[in-house]
């Protein structure tokens, strides 16, 4: 199997190398045999009779960058002075920051910013509580609020260690939707907690994104936080992974030129995305899902099921298949992998239906990787950036939290949903849609403004919106 190469396992080799014909020729070499791809290459300095470069390779994991650094290393008369990896440099010192929107440079920028200009504003907002939205940074301000114990495919590694992802989703809301948001990291995994915790900080907000919470108790969280505060409440595990997937599954389906209502659906993972996904797939007329956990089919004779899993099996696998993955893919049109790598084997996807659809979307290793089942699968997508066809939150989230901030919505509804997962799969034309593109890329910047404009019309039909228009401008003072 080829070797797959990506960024996030680049690395910047600074090496001191001979300076005499034919000697880097020798490092590019060393990295051609080791399978690496050869990227940046950089001067840093001259010395007498050496030249020093920084050298920048794409590798497949962590042991692959050792064996090119070994391999640079076995050179004589080549020295490597340090090797730096490329995404840990990015994390140093954090991915955000706050920073003013006014210059303070006199005091009578001091003297409006702050007091005593400021206590008019105070007064002002205490007077009239919805001016909130306008003269505070409320109404485009958003939460991420997590406590770690759901962290990509980590899992539990607690609110500290989940603090990078928290600010790369604090950096999406920024660079695609203009929204800012702020990590929230708590430390407790008790649900009053958390719920008690997210309600006292939902006052200086516009909306809560709840990230990377463990089933089942990411539920009865959103649930009850939502019912306690008057802003819009979204766990992103949950509905962007379904929205996303939804979206996606429509083009998809396009492909291979097969109904929604009539297609056999497996999905392989039930906890917060599976879940969601099931449900989102229902609400817009899949009528044949299977569930599939880790003690197999889910269905309502199987012994041990909590509630969760029982009202799971109600409104699930209607000809009570049982078994395991296997079972569960056998004639099935799609599979929808959000559990664990190798879950899914080339040979399951031989035993599904003609033209089958596989979406493998365990992050950072899918259930089975694309090159396992290239030629078999009619449509393949991963979660992965690297490959064709992510299925990324960044394709919902964003816009579904402008288009909420927007009309000051005091909840997402299935309506804003569903219209943001046809606003995402309406971005690619019928004379764009292709086998490896049924998502458009994240860097499309018409995908927020549609999502964004569908939510927030569909949040004014299903009556969550404060506002029902987005003014040039709002009226202050």
């Amino acid at each position: 199997m080829a070797v797959h190469h990506s960024a996030s396992y680049s690395l910047t080799i600074r090496a001191v190398i001979p300076h005499e014909p034919g000697q880097f020729a020798l490092v590019a070499a060393a990295v051609g045999e080791a399978d690496a791809i050869l990227g940046a290459i950089d001067l840093v300095r001259v010395d007498a009779g050496h030249v020093v470069r920084d050298i920048s390779v794409l590798c497949a994991d962590e042991e692959h960058g050792r064996r090119v650094v070994d391999a640079i290393r076995a050179i004589e008369g080549i020295r490597v002075v340090s090797v730096s990896d490329r995404t840990f440099l990015m994390h140093k010192g954090g991915k955000i920051e706050m920073a003013g929107k006014v210059p303070i440079r006199t005091r009578d920028d001091l003297s409006m910013a702050y007091t005593p200009g400021v206590a008019r504003v105070c007064e002002a907002i205490a007077e009239d509580p919805d001016r909130v939205w306008n003269l505070t940074a409320k109404g485009n301000a958003i939460a991420v609020v997590t406590d770690g114990t759901a962290v990509l495919g980590l899992g539990d590694i607690g609110p500290a260690a989940a603090l990078p992802v928290m600010e790369g989703k604090a950096m999406l809301f920024k660079e695609f939707a203009g929204v800012d948001a702020w990590p929230i990291c708590l430390d407790t995994t008790d649900v009053d907690e958390i719920v008690r915790a997210a309600a006292a900080l939902a006052p200086g907000f516009g909306g809560i994104n709840l990230e990377d919470i463990a089933a089942p108790r990411c539920f009865e969280i959103e649930r009850r936080l939502q019912e306690a505060v008057d802003i819009p409440v979204f766990h992103d595990d949950q509905h962007g992974t379904a929205v996303t997937v939804l979206a996606a599954l429509s083009n998809a389906l396009r492909v291979v030129r097969k109904e929604l209502a009539d297609a056999r659906i497996a999905v392989i993972g039930t906890g917060a995305a599976g879940t969601a996904i099931t449900d989102m797939l229902l609400a817009a007329g899949a009528t044949h899902i299977v569930g599939v956990d880790v003690d197999g089919i889910v269905h309502r004779d199987r012994p041990g099921l909590d509630a969760t899993l029982r009202a799971y099996a109600e409104r699930t696998n209607p000809l009570g298949l049982t078994g395991g993955p296997a079972d569960a893919l056998r004639g099935a049109d799609v599979v929808i992998g959000v559990s664990r790598p190798g879950v899914i084997t080339p040979e399951m996807v031989r035993e599904m239906a003609p033209d089958p659809i596989v979406f493998a979307m365990a992050n950072p290793k899918p259930e089975v990787l694309p090159e396992a089942v290239e030629g078999i699968a009619a449509v393949m997508a991963t979660g992965r950036s690297d490959y064709p066809n992510q299925i990324n939150n960044v394709l919902a989230f964003p816009g579904i939290f402008r288009g909420a901030l927007d009309v000051r919505a005091r909840r997402i509804t299935e309506g804003m949903k569903l219209a943001a997962a046809q606003a995402i799969a309406d971005v690619i034309t019928p004379e764009e849609l292709a086998p490896e593109y049924i998502v458009p890329s994240v860097f499309n910047r018409r995908v927020v403004e549609n999502v964004a404009l569908a939510v927030a019309e569909a949040a004014q039909v299903d009556g969550v919106a404060r506002r029902h228009a987005v003014p040039d401008a709002d009226a202050v003072g």
